[in-house]
């Protein structure tokens, strides 16, 4: 099954190998719903940590902590744009986490419809068997 993505597996390998800890880094950020939803209106436009504070209802320094979780992903980055700090999306270590997702749904994609025929097969045969036995009769 797996043999079907040898060059596909090999540089999802060195992917896994060269960055596991930043991919951990990015699923923490990503399992948490506020930090998708800042990650959400960042990649519509840069904000300030108060602008991206104010829909939510905690304090600006929880949305900061959020932030520097996403910081530590290299999800986001904060420039200084004269006095005021602005929050910009880096969408690049997304696309390593897209790549580990695509992998594991076509890899239980496929292990699912081989469980799939394999049912589909034993119901078969088992009508099959069924129908002579009450032929026999």
């Amino acid at each position: 099954m797996v043999d079907k993505y040898p060059e596909f597996l090999t540089i999802l390998n060195q992917v896994v190998e060269q960055s596991s800890d930043d991919l951990d880094r990015v699923f923490h950020a990503l399992a948490d719903p506020t930090r998708r939803a800042i990650l959400r209106r960042i990649a519509q436009r840069e904000h300030t940590v108060t602008e991206l504070s104010e829909p939510f209802a905690m304090s600006l320094a929880a949305v900061s902590k959020h932030i520097k979780v996403l910081e530590r992903a290299a999800l986001v980055r904060q420039v200084r744009v004269g006095r005021v700090r602005r929050c910009q999306l880096n969408a690049a270590p997304l696309r390593d986490a897209g790549e580990v997702i695509a992998y594991l749904e076509r890899f239980w994609g496929d292990r699912l419809a081989s469980l799939e025929q394999f049912f589909s097969q034993q119901t078969d045969a088992q009508q099959a068997s069924e129908a002579l036995k009450s032929t026999g009769d």
